[in-house]
């Protein structure tokens, strides 16, 4: 019986052909081959259509060295492309045009605005949903001013913590207000303290040339006075069926509004981080069972209104309180925040799980599983 094969679809960088992610892959091709599933790394530039064949990328286990070798289209597609301004994006988009029919572990999810709609139509998941609104005009931002004295602006279709900014209504002050955030290259932007009507004209010229949201600020700062978040992961198992894989703090760097690694922030298990912020181990474990179940919902729910999902970062805001937020998810998780905070049994999960999930696709007639859906 021949092997089943899985090919990894993700995008070169620059046009020097390199790969974000490329020691992710080694360490999946070498999963893969113990466990039965030959892995190889393509993107749509290699993909030589009249000939129906792929010019891929293959890793030799035996000599650790990487290769090009003329392959055939794989059994199954794990798409791991992230959104970037290039011609690179949009031969992907001609790619899934052309090879719709072939099977995918993950469908591309829309961005964070559909996304937040989609949530907003169920009780169940608007009560974990920071107020956010479709930027269209100064109104927008006055209206969210006037009920969070917090409120981040962000583009519908960002990653990375790129092009981010926070806005502060300075204390005992009604039109005076501090801020701050990251470029589009992610380069910090220093705190500044501006008028109402200068705030306005910025956040016009922000948000030139894009869709962007206006979202209610959750108090995050930590007593260090950084910013922090919690990363957790959801994915499907070996048989086809949502589990969590981890949960892990997320710290920023300083004088950032955000707390990406890519942006220098650091790595902490969730259960240090949440307890240091809760006051207690009681609290701790509630909010993380809260969360859990959560983000296995959300994932089916989403499956249930996308298509075919593998996995699913949930990037959670939790207050003082315990309550929890989604302040946005991500279909295409990096996986180093568990690296980088010691969990090196939850990053090897999540490294192994999408080829356990493959392997059950291929074995039940490539059918991704259907999700349960949320009741009201």
């Amino acid at each position: 019986m021949p092997q089943p094969v899985l090919g990894i679809l993700t995008l070169y960088l620059n046009n020097a052909k390199q790969l974000e992610e490329q020691s992710v892959y080694r360490r999946m091709i070498i999963e893969g081959q113990r466990m039965g599933l030959d892995v190889f790394v393509f993107t749509p530039a290699d993909v030589h259509a009249s000939k129906e064949q792929i010019h891929a990328l293959v890793y030799d286990v035996k000599s650790g060295t990487w290769s090009r070798k003329w392959r055939s289209f794989p059994n199954m597609i794990y798409d791991r492309c992230r959104i970037q301004r290039s011609e690179r994006f949009q031969q992907l988009l001609r790619f899934r045009s052309r090879y719709n029919h072939l099977t995918f572990l993950n469908r591309p999810l829309r961005n964070k605005w559909t996304i937040h709609q989609t949530f907003s139509q169920k009780p169940r998941f608007r009560q974990h949903l920071p107020e956010t609104l479709l930027y269209q005009s100064s109104a927008d931002l006055q209206r969210m001013l006037k009920h969070s004295p917090v409120i981040y602006v962000k583009p519908a279709n960002g990653t990375g913590g790129r092009g981010i900014l926070r806005i502060e209504r300075l204390k005992g002050t009604r039109n005076v207000f501090d801020i701050q955030g990251r470029r589009q290259d992610r380069r910090i932007i220093a705190p500044r303290k501006v008028s109402q009507s200068r705030l306005e004209s910025i956040i016009r010229q922000w948000c030139l040339g894009g869709r962007f949201l206006v979202q209610q600020g959750i108090p995050l700062r930590l007593p260090s006075g950084r910013f922090h978040d919690y990363r957790m992961l959801v994915q499907k198992n070996g048989q086809g069926v949502w589990e969590l894989t981890g949960m892990a703090g997320r710290v920023g760097a300083a004088r950032s509004v955000t707390s990406n690694l890519h942006g220098g922030g650091h790595a902490i298990r969730a259960e240090i981080l949440l307890k240091q912020w809760l006051g207690s181990e009681e609290k701790t474990e509630k909010v993380m069972k809260t969360a859990e179940k959560l983000g296995l919902e959300a994932a089916a729910f989403l499956e249930d209104s996308f298509g075919a999902l593998c996995e699913l970062a949930l990037d959670l805001a939790i207050d003082r309180e315990g309550k929890i937020y989604v302040l946005e998810v991500n279909p295409k998780p990096a996986r180093e925040v568990f690296a980088r905070s010691g969990d090196s049994s939850t990053y090897r999960k999540a490294l192994v799980r999408p080829l356990e999930y493959a392997l059950w696709m291929y074995k039940n007639k490539n059918t991704p599983s259907s999700a349960k859906t949320v009741e009201e």
